[in-house]
């Protein structure tokens, strides 16, 4: 059962994660671009680190996946406001 939640989970967040490529390159602006990735791709990575985090040999393997997940959550959000804040001053 779990490999197969695995594989599931694996093509949900790579389905999340092109979903967000697409939105990066359709999206008009800068605001919605950053939308588009930091929304899309924090849940495409969740579901890939859960689903490799399901296939992990120990579970320090797995709380690794999840401290990588939490660094990106951290550090994505505090970029895109950068972004979005300079992307704001330069009109």
């Amino acid at each position: 059962m779990i490999p197969f939640l695995s594989v599931a989970l694996l093509l949900g967040g790579g389905l999340v994660v092109a979903a967000a490529a697409v939105g990066l390159l359709r999206f008009p602006d800068a605001t919605a671009r950053l939308h588009a990735l930091t929304t899309a791709e924090n849940l495409g990575l969740g579901l890939v680190l859960t689903g490799l985090a399901l296939r992990a040999d120990s579970v320090a393997a797995a709380l690794k996946l999840l401290l990588i997940w939490v660094v990106v959550l951290a550090t994505s959000a505090t970029t895109a406001q950068l972004v979005a804040g300079r992307a704001r001053g330069a009109r």
